[in-house]
């Protein structure tokens, strides 16, 4: 039965996140992208590590798409981007294509050793991740959080001069 479930939540998360992609409304790509969520919450529930199955449901489909619906409703649709940036936005998001496969392979690798290193115990338990994060990760971490606030004062400086603008 795990496993009948495994490939329905499997099959969910890959057809919302296609339909993601392919929707041109960015409502309807913000809600695929809250079902590619819950059913990823699912996988993790079956991978026996309730505590990430819970945090992406309620942190992930919760309140970050949330917050990802008001953007999408306060910004203008209909503007759309210049002709003249589509050519370079093709090309940044090729790069950044390129940057996250190999950024994937490295995770799966690390994973994959940590999973060796660990001699089998459950690296999805909040124990497990709270000791790595926070001894042999605690850089790595600090570094994030300080690069999440810098993105939060740029996206605001950004809006403010936007708005100053109109």
């Amino acid at each position: 039965m795990g496993l009948v479930i495994f490939f329905f939540l499997a099959a969910v998360c890959v057809a919302s996140v296609l339909a993601m992609i392919i929707s041109r409304n960015q409502a309807y790509s913000a809600l695929y992208l809250v079902l590619a969520f819950a059913a990823l919450g699912g996988l993790f529930g079956l991978l026996d590590a309730p505590f990430i199955a819970a945090v992406q449901i309620i942190i992930y489909a919760g309140a970050i798409m949330v917050l990802f619906i008001f953007v999408i409703m306060l910004v203008n649709l209909q503007r759309g981007i210049p002709p003249a940036r589509k050519k370079w936005a093709g090309i940044l998001a090729s790069s950044l294509a390129v940057v996250l496969l190999a950024e994937l392979l490295l995770a799966i690798q690390g994973t994959l050793f940590e999973i060796g290193r660990t001699g089998g115990e459950k690296i999805g338990r909040p124990a497990t991740r709270g000791r790595l994060l926070f001894t042999e990760y605690l850089y790595p971490f600090e570094i994030t959080s300080i690069l999440i606030v810098a993105a939060l004062v740029g996206a605001i400086v950004l809006a403010k001069k936007e708005k100053a603008a109109e």
